[in-house]
């Protein structure tokens, strides 16, 4: 299948239809909104159900299996947010605390985009090992850290570390994918069945309606695409195919297969708008959420949803060809 038809197929499924619906209800001004409970609650439902399927799977897997994976995972959470950082420098205009910021998101993963690439590799019936949640949890703070190192240089004073890390590493998707994690390991496939129907056949509804909120959340936010120019506009959508490049690769040098390095991929390439903005917050309050949060919400997340998950499932595949 070539990469027009997966992303026909990828722009036709209900969550990324449900997005684009968010994204009209903004530009014809309607008063479409989730109410902010409703909103939490499809976010506890995503993140716990993903961890506890990850869970289940790693009962099944080897630690032979796991572990160059996840070394690779971590290696990628520490070179991604330099490449970032560095690549901002090159084509923007942005100060040292913003182009930090900007890294610790990059160098982060979204859940969503996660979520969604999982629903499209299933749409077409392509296989993943069942353990990539363990990697998307991997992920989540090491590129955060390596961030806010980068930006600390541009700080006119002391970035406050201990409050900034316990912020990351209590928040709400660290708590649920590393608690559902748990759960699964402990329950394991036997536990798993009698809760099956709730996290597996509700979970692409509960996705279309988490997206269509998104849609309308990134649709707020594309006004702010001015603040960081033309440059960073380009970089919300190259650097996600360079990073996602990266990550396939390394998935299919680490023994993954097609679709468990599409994963990889995809998270490399995703950039976080949960856990970054609160740790970034508390750490770095001079830089600015107009463009942290307008490039990995506003531009990166639509790219990666509409085009970026097919096009790394095409490399994936390709370099796989190639004897990868």
């Amino acid at each position: 299948m070539d990469t027009l038809s997966l992303a026909l197929i990828n722009l036709t499924s209900p969550p990324v239809l449900a997005f684009a619906l968010g994204l009209l209800a903004v530009s014809v001004k309607s008063d479409l909104r989730l109410p902010d409970a409703v909103y939490q609650a499809l976010a506890i439902y995503l993140l716990l159900g993903i961890g506890i399927k990850g869970g289940v799977a790693l009962t099944t897997a080897t630690w032979s299996e796991i572990a160059p994976p996840l070394l690779a995972t971590v290696a990628l959470g520490l070179i991604i947010p330099i490449l970032a950082f560095l690549a901002l420098r090159l084509t923007t205009h942005l100060d040292t605390i913003n182009r930090g910021a900007l890294a610790a998101h990059y160098g982060s993963t979204s859940l969503v985009t996660f979520t969604a690439a999982l629903v499209f590799l299933d749409s077409i019936g392509q296989s993943y090992e069942g353990f990539v949640t363990t990697l998307l949890a991997t992920m989540e703070v090491p590129g955060i850290i390596v961030g806010l190192l980068l930006a600390a240089r541009g700080a006119k004073r002391k970035v406050s570390w201990g409050e900034s890390m316990r912020e990351v590493l209590t928040s709400r998707s660290i708590v649920l994918l590393v608690g559902g994690l748990a759960l699964g390991v402990i329950t394991g496939a036997q536990g798993f069945e009698g809760i099956e129907p709730l996290f597996s056949g509700l979970f692409p509804g509960i996705l279309t309606l988490f997206l269509l909120e998104l849609g309308i959340v990134a649709g707020r936010r594309l006004r702010d695409v001015k603040l960081g120019g033309i440059g960073l506009v380009a970089f919300g959508i190259w650097f996600p195919l360079l990073a996602g490049g990266l990550g396939v690769t390394a998935g299919l040098l680490t023994g993954l297969g097609v679709g468990g390095a599409t994963v990889l991929g995809v998270i490399a390439a995703s950039a976080s708008y949960i856990a970054a903005p609160a740790a970034v917050r508390l750490a770095l309050p001079e830089a600015s959420p107009g463009v942290y949060l307008t490039a990995a919400l506003g531009i990166t997340f639509p790219f990666n949803l509409v085009a970026g998950i097919p096009l790394l499932y095409s490399l994936s595949n390709f370099l796989t060809h190639l004897g990868l």
